[in-house]
C-alpha cells in the first residue's frame, strides 16, 4: 500500500519528466543550378502561388436523452465550423520562405482543433508549429456517485477542461551535416469539475477548479554523416499545478441519511488549495552508427533533475467529527507545505548483428533509474471549540527508490525467401523501496521485478495474395510490485491477408492476453481475447465495399478487501462484445466533366456482461461537385447509446453537416 501511495506522491515530480522527442532528420537535398537571367523565358509562369482546399460548413444537431452522456461520449455541437484547410503558398520570388504549408481542421466549437504551420527555406531553415486545443467533459450519472441508490445523480469525478497544446520548432541548415535547432513546448489545462473533501466518516462532494501549466524549452543539435548520426540536447521545464475546491452550502455529504453518535454531520463552508510549483532540468544523448556492413548500433542517455515545492491550505467550518477520539468540532484550519527531488536517468543501448546472410541478432538493454527524495511539515488545527482545540503537527520525510532494468536477444532466421522465423529471450528486473510516509505510518516497505518472457513468432510470404505473421510470448514471474501488473501470462498476435481476386482482398486478426497472479487473497485472473475479419471489395472503377467485425470477450477475477470490515470478497467483471462497421463508396453518374459521390454505412456496438452496451453509427455521405474546385459536401449521423443497466444514461443525435468545399 505505502509503495502505491509512494508514487502518488512522486505524480508532481513525474510530470517535470522531459519528452522524449527527436525529430526526425532531414534529407539533405540538392539546389538546383541557377538559370541564367539571359535565358529566362519572357512569358510569365501559369503556376499559381497558392494551391489549397477550403472546407467550411453547418452542423445541425438535434439530441434526447441524457445530453451530459451525449457530450461524455460525442461531443459534437451545432453551428459554423471550418472542417478543413490545407494551402501551399510558394514564393515565386524566395524572399522570406520558398514554401508555406498550413493545416488546420474542426474550428469553430468541435472538441478537437489542430492546427500547422511548416515554413522552409532550402538550406537555410525549416519551422514548425503544431497546435492542439482539446476539450474533456465526464459527466456519467453512475459512475462514482454512493447517493444513486437515493435517487440522486451526482457524478462525484465529473470535470469539464479544456487542454491546449503548442510545439515549435526551428532546424538552422537544414540538409547539411551539422543542424542546429531551437523547440518550445507548452502544455496547459484549465477546467471545472465535482471532487470529495475527506472527513473521516463522511464525504462531501463540493465544486472545484483546475489549473496546470508545463513549459518545455529545449534546444540541441544534430549530426548527419555517411555512417553516423547523432542528437545532442539540453532542455529545461517549468511547472505549475494549482487546484481549488469550494462550498458554501449545507452539504450533509454521502452518508446524508445516517447519524453518527446521535448527530447529523454537514459540512457549511470550505475553502481548500493546493499549488505545486516545479522545474527541471534535462540533457539528453541519441545516436545511431553502422560502423560495418554487418552491425548496426543505436543508444540513448537521459538525465533529468527535477525539484517540486507543495503548499496546501484548508479552511472549513461544519458539523464535523475526529473518528478516533469521538470529537465533534465545527471549525478547522489545516496548512501542509512539501518539497521533493527526483533524479531520474535512463538510458538504452542496442545493436543488430548480421553474422551470416540469413540470421540477425537483435540486442538490447535499457535501464531507469529514479530516486525521490521529499520533506515536509502538516499542521491540523481543532478551532472549534476553544477548549478541546488540538494542534497536530506531522513532519514529512519520504524516499522512494525505483529501479528498472530490461534486457531482450532476438534472433531472426530467413528459412526461405517465403518464411522467416524469430525467436528471444526477456529478462526483466528491478527493486522499489519507500521511506516513511504521512499517511501510511513509519517504517520501510519494499519490492521487487523478476520476470522472464520468451519470445517466439514467424512471417510467412506463401505468394504475393496470401501473407501471414505471428507474435507469442510466454511469461513467468516470481515478483511485481502491483497485484494487477502482469505477472505469468500468454500473449499473442497473429494477422493474415489474402487476396481472393484482383476485386477482393481479406484480411483476419487475433489477439489474446491471459494474466493471473496468484498472489494470496487476490489470485487475480485475467483473460481478453479479440477476433477481426475485414474485406475490401471493388466490383468496379464505381463500386468499393468495406466492412469489418469484431469479436471481444474479457473476464476479470480479482480479490480484494472490502474497505468498510475489512472482509475479503471478490470483484468479477464480463464483457463480450461485437463490434462491427461498414461503408459503401459510390461514384455515381457524371455530368459536365463533374463527378458526385455516394458513401453509406456506419457502425455499432453491441456488448453483454457486467455493463451491457449498445451503440449504433449510422452515416450517409454526399460530394456533389458544382463547378471546376467547387464541391457541395453534406453528411449525415445519427448516434443511439444505450445501457441496459443504467437506462437513464442513454441518449439520440442526429447530426446533419453540410457546406463547401473550395480547391484552387
Amino acid at each position: 500500500m505505502r509503495l502505491g501511495l509512494a508514487l502518488f506522491v512522486t505524480i508532481p515530480l513525474l510530470a517535470q519528466q522531459a519528452a522524449q522527442q527527436t525529430a526526425p532528420p532531414t534529407a539533405p537535398s540538392t539546389a538546383p543550378a541557377a538559370a541564367d537571367a539571359s535565358s529566362t523565358s519572357p512569358t510569365p509562369s501559369t503556376e499559381p502561388w497558392i494551391t489549397g482546399t477550403v472546407d467550411f460548413g453547418f452542423r445541425f444537431t438535434s439530441v434526447g436523452g441524457d445530453n451530459d452522456v451525449y457530450r461524455s461520449v460525442v461531443n459534437l455541437g451545432q453551428g459554423p465550423r471550418l472542417l478543413g484547410l490545407d494551402l501551399t503558398i510558394v514564393d515565386p520570388k524566395k524572399r522570406l520562405f520558398d514554401r508555406l504549408d498550413v493545416r488546420a481542421n474542426n474550428w469553430g466549437g468541435d472538441p478537437y482543433n489542430t492546427l500547422h504551420v511548416n515554413a522552409s527555406k532550402r538550406g537555410i531553415y525549416d519551422f514548425n508549429f503544431d497546435y492542439r486545443d482539446i476539450a474533456y467533459f465526464s459527466l456519467l450519472p453512475s459512475f462514482a456517485d454512493p447517493l444513486l441508490g437515493t435517487g440522486i445523480v451526482l457524478d462525484q469525478d465529473s470535470y469539464f477542461s479544456r487542454r491546449r497544446m503548442s510545439d515549435f520548432q526551428l532546424d538552422l541548415f537544414p540538409g547539411h551535416r551539422i543542424i542546429p535547432y531551437l523547440a518550445y513546448g507548452r502544455d496547459s489545462g484549465e477546467g471545472t469539475g465535482i471532487t470529495t473533501f475527506e472527513s473521516d466518516v463522511n464525504q462531501y462532494p463540493v465544486a472545484d477548479h483546475m489549473f496546470d501549466k508545463t513549459d518545455n524549452y529545449r534546444g540541441g543539435v544534430r549530426l548527419e554523416f555517411n555512417r553516423f548520426h547523432a542528437t545532442l540536447e539540453q532542455g529545461g521545464t517549468t511547472l505549475r499545478d494549482d487546484q481549488q475546491a469550494y462550498d458554501s452550502t449545507v452539504n450533509y455529504g454521502n452518508n446524508y441519511q445516517q447519524q453518527y453518535f446521535g448527530q447529523t454531520l454537514d459540512l457549511t463552508n470550505l475553502m481548500q488549495a493546493y499549488g505545486i510549483r516545479g522545474d527541471s532540468i534535462y540533457s539528453k544523448v541519441l545516436f545511431t552508427a553502422n560502423p560495418f556492413s554487418w552491425i548496426d548500433v543505436s543508444g540513448q542517455f537521459l538525465y533529468s533533475r527535477p525539484e517540486t515545492n507543495v503548499n496546501y491550505t484548508q479552511f472549513d467550518t461544519g458539523n464535523l467529527v475526529l473518528q478516533q477520539s469521538i470529537l465533534f468540532y465545527t471549525a478547522e484550519q489545516a496548512l501542509g507545505f512539501a518539497a521533493g527531488k527526483q533524479p531520474h536517468t535512463t538510458g538504452s543501448l542496442g545493436f543488430e548483428l548480421r553474422p551470416l546472410k540469413r540470421v540477425r541478432v537483435l540486442q538490447t538493454w535499457m535501464t531507469d533509474r529514479m530516486h525521490t527524495s521529499a520533506a515536509g511539515q502538516f499542521t491540523d488545527m481543532i478551532l472549534q471549540p476553544v477548549s478541546a482545540a488540538t494542534t497536530t503537527l506531522t513532519p514529512l520525510t519520504s524516499l522512494l527508490v525505483l529501479n528498472y532494468n530490461q534486457e531482450q536477444t532476438d534472433v531472426l532466421l530467413e528459412v526461405t525467401h517465403k518464411l522467416t522465423l524469430h525467436g528471444g529471450y526477456r529478462y526483466v528486473w528491478g527493486d522499489a523501496e519507500t521511506g516513511n510516509m504521512l499517511i501510511a505510518g513509519p517504517g520501510q516497505e519494499s519490492s521487487e521485478l523478476r520476470q522472464q518472457v520468451g519470445i517466439a513468432g514467424f512471417n510467412f510470404r506463401a505468394t504475393q495474395k496470401l501473407t501471414a505473421n505471428v507474435d507469442f510470448e510466454d511469461a513467468s514471474s516470481s515478483h511485481a510490485y502491483f497485484l494487477t501488473s502482469l505477472y505469468n501470462y500468454q500473449k499473442m498476435r497473429a494477422r493474415a491477408r489474402y487476396q481472393l481476386v484482383s476485386t477482393l482482398a481479406l484480411q483476419a486478426s487475433f489477439s489474446l492476453l491471459n494474466n493471473q497472479n496468484p498472489a494470496a487473497g487476490s489470485n487475480y485472473d485475467f483473460l481478453s481475447r479479440q477476433n477481426s475479419l475485414s474485406a475490401t471489395w471493388t466490383p468496379s472503377k464505381r463500386v468499393s465495399i468495406v466492412g469489418e467485425y469484431t469479436r471481444s470477450t474479457l473476464r476479470s477475477n480479482i480479490g480484494y478487501l472490502e474497505p468498510e470490515f475489512l472482509s475479503p470478497v471478490t470483484s468479477l467483471y464480463r464483457d463480450n462484445a461485437h463490434n462491427a462497421s461498414a461503408l459503401v463508396d459510390l461514384v455515381l453518374p457524371g455530368y459536365a466533366k463533374l463527378t458526385p459521390r455516394l458513401a453509406f454505412g456506419g457502425s455499432l456496438f453491441i456488448s453483454s456482461g457486467s455493463r451491457p452496451t449498445t451503440f449504433y453509427q449510422p452515416l450517409v455521405r454526399l460530394s456533389l461537385p458544382l463547378h471546376k474546385g467547387v464541391v457541395w459536401k453534406s453528411e449525415y449521423r445519427y448516434y443511439g447509446y444505450d445501457e441496459a443497466f443504467y437506462q437513464y444514461e442513454g441518449f439520440r443525435a442526429h447530426l446533419l453537416q453540410t457546406g463547401l468545399a473550395i480547391s484552387r
